[in-house]
């Protein structure tokens, strides 16, 4: 059964970084584009970042491009989003979730808890 958890959120000052984790259990994370999502309260979610499945190219939403960088571990079938210069605005729940191709409309699977990501002084 196809599986993602979220991890590495916390709290941070404006300015700071965090790594947040997707690791994946029941399939191989390579096989499918990996994107992070990220809901803030009151809002929709909304794509982040992407990894594609084929050949690694990756996309960012303006809102965290030059900050934000998304990786693949093949060997740990994880995926990262290194956050860097955060935002009071990066504050929201991130997500990730497997999908056909980056940008599609459905994800494989249903979204998991999230992790909580909070920038405040």
């Amino acid at each position: 059964q196809l599986q993602l958890v979220e991890s590495g959120g916390g709290l941070v000052q404006p300015g700071g970084s965090l790594r947040l984790s997707c690791a994946a259990s029941g399939f191989t994370l390579n096989s499918a584009a990996i994107g992070w999502f990220r809901q803030a309260p009151g809002k929709a979610r909304e794509g982040v970042s992407c990894i594609s499945s084929s050949d690694g190219s990756t996309y960012y939403a303006d809102s965290v491009k030059g900050r934000f960088t998304i990786s693949r571990d093949n060997t740990k079938n994880t995926v990262y989003l290194s956050m860097n210069s955060l935002k009071p605005e990066d504050t929201a729940v991130y997500y990730c979730a497997a999908q056909r191709f980056c940008g599609a409309s459905l994800i494989f699977g249903s979204w998991g808890q999230g992790t909580q990501v909070t920038v405040s002084s």
